[in-house]
């Protein structure tokens, strides 16, 4: 029996889902204004996000509701990967680290996959499908905005183990509606699936603080630079 969970699920996060586009650094993003410096930034803490996701959803895999949203192809932790080298150098596990709003985020994550992991599934629902959804529409914006060639940078984007993600996202969502579950956990899911928005919209912001910072400096530096020319 269909539980229609991926339709409840995307009606009952609409504002969520509004909110977190409408943080600055989301809204720079979109119009093509991205410093590479808090774009590296967003992909570590990223892999520390996905990280946690895909070792707790592979230890859930049995588990009679996250067996529902099994899907190793989505996983983008090795892509991560591939990035963060681009951007920080071989060594970049010794350069990165996750920030204040990512732990938290992190931990929410390892705290449901003890005690309730059939909450999983909307950390899952939440991410990846906004991954196949706009994935490549930001992949051309980051490409553009930083001058990057080819897909160097961008292979989180990528899902090289998908061939057509249209009809992917139709297989995901009919698993979503098919998950053994009643209506108290629907509920429970897309609270969780609203919290899950949340705690993007905070590791946006820390983005965006240190965005303005950047811009800040960039400004000043050019303001000394003109002084200079005049004096």
């Amino acid at each position: 029996m269909s539980t229609n969970l991926a339709q409840q699920l995307r009606e009952g996060t609409t504002k969520a889902h509004s909110m977190a586009e409408n943080v600055s650094f989301v809204k720079s993003f979109l119009g093509g204004v991205v410093d590479k410096k808090s774009y590296r930034k967003l992909i570590a803490n990223l892999f520390f996000v996905y990280t946690a996701l895909e070792e707790e959803i592979e230890k859930n895999k049995n588990h009679f509701v996250v067996q529902s949203i099994y899907f190793p192809e989505l996983n983008r932790t090795l892509s991560l990967k591939k990035d963060l080298e681009y951007y920080y150098g071989s060594n970049w596990e010794e350069q990165v680290y996750p920030s204040s709003a990512t732990k938290i985020y992190v931990d929410r994550i390892r705290n449901i996959s003890v005690n309730q992991p059939e909450l999983l599934i909307a950390h899952a629902y939440t991410r990846y499908m906004g991954d196949l959804s706009g994935g490549q529409i930001l992949k051309r914006i980051a490409q553009t905005a930083m001058n990057l060639s080819s897909n160097e940078g961008t292979d989180f984007y990528n899902f090289h183990n998908i061939k057509d993600e249209k009809r992917f996202k139709t297989i995901y969502r009919q698993a979503l509606d098919d998950a053994p579950i009643n209506q108290m956990q629907i509920e429970h899911i897309i609270a969780e699936a609203n919290t899950a928005f949340n705690l993007n919209m905070k590791v946006f912001q820390e983005l965006n603080s240190n965005f303005i910072k950047i811009m800040g400096m960039l400004l000043l530096s050019a303001i000394m630079s003109l002084r200079k020319k005049i004096i």
